[in-house]
């Protein structure tokens, strides 16, 4: 009998021929002790030249692509291709791994770099959106991962000479990114004017900011910042693909040179390699390496050359091998130990073994697909793709013959042993044997392949040629009559000279049992050492005993070649192997060792097999021993799930789907259940899972439930937070903390205290299905955990912190025991189905090695097992068995187990009293109405009764086939017994005559539930098919009873689940959820179990669909079966899979009302009562519509720089010079007439923001540096105002609307600021309000927007709330960015969440219907619902829309709700509510660290003990109200408080800011802005710094510069267009409606108004004569009014025929034309009054135009940007000088462009601020300041 284990002898991987040079770049390094680290294939490579010797790193599984040097020149990063490429980091000295980075990317790391601490690397992928990471590689963590979202990126480096900046070069881009917090933002580099836009291949770094890149055209980019400075042209001729920083800088490129230069970049050296006496015409420089005096150079076709700078025309070969293209062809000399391999790169090379080198190689015109040795060694055939063949002479590589006889490629030569023969076999499927002495004459052809020859072999005599072909056949062919043999005795007696085919008896062993015959490419047998080797397309080079007759035979594999193994040979001697790669085209060479322990000089890889004696050979040893049927069953334990309780939430969202609109849901019940006593343990599939405590109790598991049970007391404590079925369960080496893991599609382990039952940690987003195995290591910091995916992967924990430390595959059968090695805290071992193996923890990843059985052991499973015996319980299979004794507190369970159970729950605590084992698997079971007799539905359709007291059998009846699923006795006196079977009849059987008497037909389907009436005379039977009906006892005859009567019907039980009175407890679309049982007590309290594995308590009769309900878990999988016990103070429920029994307390209303919560996620909340515009309006704001750039107003037309422009003549003439475009304005001359100096505008800086965003934030308002600033933010503009100077300074890093602030209150972190924005991946930015440095940006766990931002107790803590659809709540360490723990939130709008302020992890969150009570646990966050309990005031109280937040003492929370009452909370329960505490909403409430007073602020209708903002003491009893007068109008919306030193500052929904002295109540007035809606009206008083705004919010303000205040406002309808007119004394106002008004300045009085238009009216413009008043509108009108007629407004004309609404309006200098600018992006110009249309260019061009406001025009085209798609430029304005013009535009920026700007894309500077639209902008009158107001944000 042929050995299947695997052969004793092994390779040892001893030296790489190549180098991967083409598609790489910078992967050539000399390490610190001067070696040369590489790599090829999957290998990475140190080589060391002074002894010519190579180490090896394995520990990759595909082609490496990327490389990095650390700086200490001693570790190394490597990067993979494949679809979850890893990157390792490794020491090149011992090449260990030190850390394996995974999950970051997709398809290959393209290019990798360490910063210049050498703590973090930077990587970028291959994936189509370009990913970057940078990670912490010790830990194996990412910091920041970002898209750069640009074709292909060619380098990415950490600039050495600027912190935390990384810079990405690809294919037309360069990016500079700044890392900050975990976000990377970039700068995209500007190549201006000075290069042309090119793809950009290498990165190197000079001082100051330089950065230089090798261009795709020869030249060199030198960068300064982030623009390029200059260009280096013509560095080399060709691509620059290399750049390496040493001494200098060297270059190399594709023109075969290197160049060193020195550190200004001027050119040093260049050295010519390509004309090198080494070198070859077409060298390629592909990496180079500068170190002091020697450069290592990379080239593409796989050499490595290393160049003394002093002796550069004499280049070195270190490195050789075959370039670019397959490799196919190898062969071994007969005599030496030489071979020889060629390859599609047409060349053939000879190598020596002993000494590793090249000895000769020779260029053919074809590529190479096979060769031989003659058996002297004296010639080489060449088999070639063209279907010919060569010979040439070993010694000097010359041609003897080229003969060609076939069309395709010759894939097979091989001399014959006598020498006499050559058989050439090609992919037409033929074999040519040609007589080598006769010149190579054909003698005839071996045919009958059906298929291309891919082996061949000779027999001994030569006499015989064995073929294989690449459909799996083995032919055998005789010479010299060319015959094909099929007789079995002559194939037999046959002697092979070699064995190379895959095919045939002798080497079945190498095919898996299942394998396709085309996955070995090559094999060759070693007959003295008795094995083979092959390869194969998986890159394996495997050994194998030979001969190998059984499929399936046990191998050892090696790993190194990354793409297929194409051939595969030993050496003449038998000491090596020589395999070849495919598409790696590397050469390996390996030591053969015949017998296992043979020592040798060869470096030992203790990484490097990483699975030598594979497991994927699982032949079944012969003698392999008995199964265990425990251990098989175990294996073969299934834990997928139809529905896993994840699935949850999405029923919910079905459920609103389902719900008709404005259905009302069922109110939910009164009572609830608290969980009393478990009986069963797991222990049918789980092992060592039962614990000793500190304190002496035992903790186990069963179903979804952990106990921990006293055993003097026999009471039991439950741990119930896990969701399913709980699998294994691990003590801490303390003994008070254990871990547990359950089922799950993302499953989790929860860390939790013994005595307090207090969750630690959660730790999940790691495994699949479940977790089978857990352990604690030694010191109890870490947690290793085995998961039961496919690959059974192991990860282990930093538990505490919640963070994985490292992951790795575990095994492909299942893993039973994962345990620490208790001195040694990296390594681990784990045990399974014929496995064990040690670990050890690198990094993010772990190197393995399997335990080696030898010949000692068989393999066998492996189990370690502890029993220990505490509780009872059903074993396996299901229960679905339960009844309850009529009179004693007594139950009966029967189960799949074949087991009777009789229990006593008299005490809470649930003992067996009486068992017996039945024949069959029981279903049901019921007690008789005396609770003497027992009966028993049997699986198999049979039914017993049995006598409750000594359980012996009365009678048996078998009459049905399918098993019984309900029985009943009817009620007193018992008269009757049913039978309800499930081949869907319902047997009645007289009890005293003890036989059949009738029977109920017309079910359709199999009978679930039978119920009787209290007369014992009627039936009701459900089915499966969702009927509901009713027969009549004894006869069975079927009657109907209408829904009305079911009700009033007097039911003796009912746990049926049909019918109009049970319709509300289905779930929505619940084909799959069904529900298996009910029970009902009191006859308004139903009680469900269902397949989710939750019992629900329901209100009867549950009419309407989706009624409310409370839930409760514990079990795991479905409940079978649910009944209350004979005084309906308990309720027992049994479980399907998990066998558990569990029996619940029932606590009624008015208890100490604390067991309600138990419920968590019950659905009790009620519609909420009551509505209020301002909380509807933010609950529903939709921000992804206010994320930038969606156009204002849509335009129809041609945006102006895509127009055609006709060619200007150049006129010449004599006449009088131009006319000036517009009018240069004189300045007022200053009191005492000396004339104001005027400047140019060159540029702008940002002064003042009028406004404060109120209208959908809160709690955005705050002190700083001890009172002296505040902090408040409008747009996109974080501002600080001094109070006392009234002077304002800005943070400007967002990108989009600021709608959250916080400021961090610990004195560590003094005046740090945290501003959160809208976006669709939107971000925190925490900055220092002093200096306003970024500090730190986070981004990721959010969408559209972040609404709300907290700092924790010691403020190294953030927690963010976001906008989308989840509304995730995520708690980040802000300094490093690091994401400590996330939760969805709630499925609607969370307004607010804070820390409690003496914590880091307890925090609350407030919103739509929604209180929550956070605490971080580990890397989850656990959120509990608050409890409503009943008040002694309200009764019960309803759950409303909270809208804010304030703290108390001792865990005390208050909350603000919408109808103006404040909740208190203890802990998580209603404790009392403040009554009105405002008449509207509560928006904002702070709580005063310093006395612990709480400030409220709300709606409110001011009145004198009324007010919107409260004081009140620390137990919100007593407060102090403050009135508001805002110029006379009631304020009345307050949206954010905020105190310090006896001052209150307050923001009001009106956008202002107001400060309240505590003592005196006197307000003052801070900021003050438009309210929500956009601001487009904007003018400029003429002679004094004045302006006016007017906004949608429907106010007109007028504005005083100097003094930063609002002078006057009036309440208008909303308005769109304001102006001043000449002499300052007049303000015309546009309104929305058609509308407009004539006001004086002093005081804003109204002097006239006129509506003749329907539309908006757009612009307004008092002529510069100050006669005509010019009214543009969105109805294509320009309206002229006289204003000398007065008050009454005459229309003096109109202008005709515009094509469009109005944009903008200039007059002409001398008030006789007007400019209008109109949606068609087309400007029009009118004579005035008259309104003709003036086309004559003659005469418009020489037009002196009074002001410019247009966007469009030939003198403006280039203010519009590349970019303008789908964003309008909305304004312009030109500087009083007429040489600056400022615009602003859809992307909330603000330019200043020189004027007159025509060509396209002139340069400009930016100014952001804005964070939606600028909509107008205005230079004041003395050019001093410029004014821009904004769309959505109001300023």
């Amino acid at each position: 009998m042929a050995d299947k284990t695997a052969p004793d002898s092994r390779l040892r991987l001893e030296f790489v021929y190549g180098y991967r040079g083409h598609t790489c770049r910078n992967n050539v390094y000399y390490t610190a002790n001067k070696d040369v680290v590489y790599f090829v294939a999957g290998v990475g490579i140190v080589y060391s030249a002074r002894e010519h010797k190579q180490r090896f790193f394995l520990g990759h599984n595909d082609d490496l692509i990327s490389l990095a040097l650390h700086p200490d020149r001693t570790t190394v990063a490597t990067g993979q291709i494949g679809d979850a490429p890893y990157i390792c980091v490794w020491d090149s000295a011992t090449t260990d791994t030190i850390s394996i980075l995974k999950d970051g990317h997709k398809d290959g790391i393209a290019a990798l770099g360490f910063d210049k601490e050498g703590n973090r690397l930077v990587s970028v992928g291959l994936d189509a959106a370009a990913t970057i990471n940078v990670w912490d590689w010790r830990k194996g963590k990412i910091i920041s991962t970002a898209t750069a979202q640009v074709e292909k990126i060619f380098d990415v480096q950490f600039s050495p000479y600027k912190e935390n900046t990384v810079v990405s070069a690809g294919v037309k881009h360069i990016a500079f990114w700044q890392l900050c917090g975990n976000a990377l933002t970039p700068k995209k580099g500007v190549f201006g004017k000075v290069g042309e836009i090119q793809t950009l291949l290498c990165l190197a770094f000079g001082p100051e900011d330089t950065t230089y890149a090798g261009t795709l055209s020869g030249d060199v980019y030198v960068w300064k910042d982030f623009n390029l400075e200059r260009v280096i042209s013509a560095a080399h001729d060709g691509p620059v693909y290399t750049l390496d920083m040493g001494e200098g800088f060297a270059s190399g490129g594709k023109d075969g040179s290197v160049k060193l230069w020195d550190m200004d970049f001027k050119q040093i050296t260049a050295i010519n390699l390509a004309s090198s006496n080494t070198g070859y015409a077409g060298l390629v420089v592909r990496a180079v390496c500068w170190k002091a005096d020697q450069l290592l150079v990379g080239t593409q076709a796989g050499e490595i050359y290393e160049v003394m700078v002093k002796t550069r025309d004499k280049p070195k070969l270190l490195v050789q091998g075959h370039s670019e293209g397959e490799m196919w062809a190898l062969a071994t000399h007969p005599k030496k130990p030489i071979f020889v391999s060629g390859s599609d790169d047409q060349t053939l090379r000879q190598w020596s073994m002993s000494n590793c080198e090249l000895l000769s190689k020779a260029s053919l015109d074809q590529k190479i697909r096979a060769c031989a040795y003659d058996p002297e060694g004296q010639h080489i055939a060449a088999g070639l793709t063209d279907g010919s063949f060569m010979v040439l002479r070993s010694r000097d590589l010359s041609e003897l013959v080229h003969i060609k006889d076939r069309r395709e490629a010759c894939h097979e030569v091989k001399f014959s042993p006598c020498g006499k023969f050559l058989a050439v076999g090609s992919n037409d499927g033929f074999v040519d044997v040609y007589a080598v002495d006769q010149r190579y004459k054909k003698l005839g052809t071996c045919t009958g392949s059906s298929s291309f020859v891919t082996h061949l072999d000779w027999s001994q005599d030569s006499k015989h040629i064995q073929i294989n072909s690449g459909t799996g056949e083995r032919l055998v062919f005789r010479l010299p009559a060319f015959k094909q043999v099929t007789q079995e005795e002559e194939l037999t007696s046959i002697h092979w000279a070699t064995y190379t085919g895959v095919l045939g008896a002798e080497v079945n062993g190498i095919w898996g049992k299942y394998a396709d015959t085309n996955d070995v490419n090559a094999a060759d047998a070693n007959f003295d050492g008795k094995v083979v080797v092959t390869g194969d397309d998986f890159g394996m080079v495997k050994v194998y005993r030979f001969p190998s007759l059984k499929k399936g035979a046990k191998f050892r594999k090696y790993v190194g070649h990354s793409a297929h193994v194409t051939n595969v040979r030993f050496s003449n001697d038998g000491q090596r192997v020589i395999s070849i790669g495919g598409e790696d085209h590397a050469v390996f060479q390996w030591r053969f060792l015949p017998t296992a322990d043979g020592d040798d000089d060869l470096p030992d890889h203790h990484n490097a097999y990483v699975d030598s004696n594979s497991e994927d050979s699982d032949s079944d040893l012969s003698d392999v021993g008995d199964v265990d049927s425990d251990v098989e069953r175990e294996k073969q334990v299934g834990y997928d799930r139809a529905l896993y309780k994840e699935d949850m939430s999405r029923q919910k969202k079905l459920l609103r789907s389902s719900m008709q609109p404005g259905a009302k849901r069922k109110n939910g019940p009164a009572d609830s259940l608290k969980l009393e006593y478990v009986n069963g343990y797991r222990g049918y599939d789980c092992r060592n899972n039962l614990f000793y405590t500190q304190t002496g109790e035992v903790v186990y598991h069963v179903a979804a439930t952990c106990i921990v049970l006293n055993r003097e007391s026999g009471k039991q404590r439950f741990y119930t937070e896990h969701t399913d079925d709980i699998l294994c369960l691990c003590i801490h080496p303390m003994k008070d903390i254990v871990a547990t893991g359950q089922v799950g599609r993302d499953p989790s382990i929860h860390i939790w205290d013994v005595e307090s039952l207090k969750t630690g940690s959660v730790l999940k987003g790691q495994h699949q299905r479940g977790i089978c195995a857990l352990d604690f290591s030694a010191d109890g910091k870490k947690l290793a955990s085995v998961g039961l995916d496919d690959n059974h992967s192991i990860v282990v924990w930093d538990w505490k912190k919640g963070e994985k430390l490292a992951t790795t595959r575990g095994h492909k059968d299942k893993i039973f025991v994962i345990k620490w090695n208790p001195l040694d805290h990296t390594k681990l071992v784990t045990v399974g189905v014929k496995h064990i193996k040690f670990w050890t923890q690198t990094g993010g990843g772990f190197t393995s090695n399997r335990g080696t059985m030898g010949q000692v052991a068989k393999l066998c499973d492996m189990m370690c097992v502890s029993y220990g015996k505490a509780a009872d319980g059903h074993m396996e299979g299901e229960v679905w068995g339960l009844a309850m004794h009529p009179s004693k507190a007594i139950f009966v369970t029967v189960g799949d187990d074949k087991t009777l159970r009789l229990w006593d729950m008299s005490d809470g605590v649930s003992k067996m009293i009486n068992f017996k084992v039945l024949k069959q698997a029981a279903r049901c079971v019921a007690f008789s109405p005396d609770g003497q007799a027992l009966a028993i539905g049997q699986k198999d359709g049979s039914f017993l009764v049995v006598n409750t007291e000594s359980l012996e059998e009365i009678l048996t009846q078998h009459h049905r086939k399918e098993e019984i699923c309900d029985i009943r006795f009817s009620p007193d006196p018992g008269k009757y017994l049913a039978v309800a079977s499930h081949d869907n009849f319902v047997d009645i059987y007289s009890v005293l005559k003890t036989k059949r008497v009738g029977t109920c037909k017309g079910a359709s389907s199999y009978i679930t539930h039978i119920d009787w009436d209290l007369r014992g005379k009627v039936l009701m039977v459900n089915t499966g098919a969702k009927e509901q009906l009713f027969f009549e006892a004894p006869r069975g005859k079927r009657i109907t009873l209408r829904s009305a009567e079911v009700e009033k019907f007097g039911w003796a039980s009912w746990t049926c689940v049909l019918g109009p009175t049970c319709e509300g407890i289905w779930p929505p679309k619940s084909d799959v959820t069904d529900v298996n049982a009910t029970s009902l007590a009191d006859s308004h309290l139903l009680a469900t179990g269902d397949d989710f594995g939750f019992v629900k308590l329901f209100e009867y009769p549950v009419t309407g669909k989706f009624a409310k309900f409370k839930k409760y878990m514990g079990h795991s999988a479905h409940v079978t079966n649910v009944r209350w016990s004979q005084d309906n103070s308990r309720l027992v429920s049994t479980g399907g899979a998990d066998t558990a029994v569990l029996i619940w307390k029932r606590e009624t209303m008015g208890g100490s009302g604390k067991g309600q919560g138990e419920s968590d996620d019950s659905d009790t909340d009620d519609e909420e009562e009551g509505y209020d515009s301002d909380v509807a309006r933010e609950k529903n704001i939709d921000y992804t519509t206010k994320i930038y750039v969606n156009p204002m107003r849509e335009k129809a037309g041609v945006k102006p720089h895509l127009q055609e422009r006709e060619s200007e003549k150049q006129q010449v003439s004599r006449n009088a010079p131009e006319p000036p475009k517009v009018k240069k304005a004189e300045p007022p001359s200053a009191t005492g007439g000396k004339k104001r100096k005027m400047t140019q505008v060159t540029d702008l800086q940002l002064d003042f923001i009028y406004g404060y965003r109120g209208f959908d934030a809160r709690s955005n308002l705050f002190y700083i540096n001890d009172g002296a600033d505040i902090v408040f933010h409008a747009a996109g503009a974080g501002i600080v105002q001094n109070l006392a100077a009234g002077t304002q300074s800005f943070y400007l890093k967002h990108t989009d609307d600021i709608i959250c602030l916080d400021v961090n209150q610990h004195p560590k972190f003094k005046n740090v600021i945290a501003t959160g924005q809208i976006g669709n991946i939107p971000s925190v930015h925490i900055w220092d309000g002093v200096t306003k440095e970024t500090l730190s940006i986070i981004q990721g766990g959010h969408s559209k927007g972040i609404c709300s931002v907290d700092f924790s107790c010691t403020g190294k803590n953030i927690v963010t709330v976001g906008l989308e659809d989840d509304h995730n709540v995520v708690v980040w360490r802000w300094q490093d960015g690091t994401k400590v723990a996330s939760a969805p939130g709630h499925s609607q709008r969370i307004f607010r969440a804070e820390f409690r302020p003496d914590s880091d992890t307890q925090l609350v969150s407030v919103g739509v219907k929604h209180v929550k009570f956070w605490s971080v646990a580990g890397s989850e966050l656990i959120g509990k619902r608050g409890i409503l309990t009943n008040t002694e005031a309200m009764g019960q109280p309803k759950m409303q829309t909270m809208l804010s937040l304030a703290f108390g003492a001792n865990n005390v929370t208050y909350t603000g709700a919408m109808s103006g009452d404040v909740y208190v909370w203890q802990d998580s329960s209603l404790a009392r509510i403040v009554q009105k505490a405002h008449t509207g909403p509560v928006f904002t409430m702070f709580t005063t660290l310093r006395d612990g007073l709480i400030v409220t602020g709300g709606k409110e209708t001011a009145s004198k003990e009324n007010s919107p903002i409260k004081l009140w003491d620390q137990e919100m009893k007593r407060c102090k109200a403050f009135p508001l007068k805002e110029n006379g109008s009631k304020a009345d919306v307050v949206k954010s408080v905020c105190r310090a030193k006896g001052k209150i500052l307050v923001g009001t929904k009106d956008n202002c800011i107001l400060e309240v002295a505590e003592k005196t109540g006197n307000v003052h007035v801070l900021v003050a802005g438009h309210g929500e809606g956009e601001v487009w009206g904007l003018d400029r008083h003429p002679t004094a710094a004045k302006f006016i705004t007017a906004g949608y919010d429907g106010t007109v303000r007028l504005w005083d510069l100097a003094s930063k205040s609002l002078v006057a406002k009036l309440d208008v309808t909303a308005a769109r267009s304001v102006a001043f007119s000449p002499d300052g004394e007049l303000i015309a106002v546009g309104l929305k409606t058609g509308e407009f008004l004539v006001l004086s300045t002093t005081g804003l009085k109204l002097w006239g108004r006129k509506r003749d238009r329907a539309g908006s009216i757009n612009d307004i413009r008092f002529s510069p004569n100050s006669k005509i008043l010019a009214v543009g509108s969105d109805d294509n009108c320009v309206d002229f009014y006289d204003l000398a007629q007065g008050p009454s407004l005459t229309r003096a004309g109109f202008c005709k025929g515009i094509a469009s609404f109005i944009i903008n309006m200039d007059f002409s200098a001398d008030s006789k034309y007007i400019r209008v600018c109109t949606g068609a992006y087309i400007n029009q110009v009118y004579s005035v009054p008259e309104g003709s249309l003036t086309q004559d260019t003659a005469i418009t061009d020489k037009i002196t135009w009074a002001t410019w406001t247009s966007v469009v025009g030939k003198e403006v085209l280039g203010i519009w940007p590349k970019n303008a798609e789908n964003a309008d430029v909305n304004c312009s304005h030109l500087s009083h000088l007429g040489n600056a013009l400022a615009t602003g535009d859809d992307f909330g920026l603000v330019k200043l462009f020189g004027f007159p700007c025509a060509d396209k894309f002139s340069e400009f500077k930016k100014y952001a601020g804005h964070s939606a639209h600028v909509t107008n902008v205005r230079f004041m009158f003395d050019d001093r300041y410029l004014v821009s107001t904004g769309g959505d944000d109001c300023w």
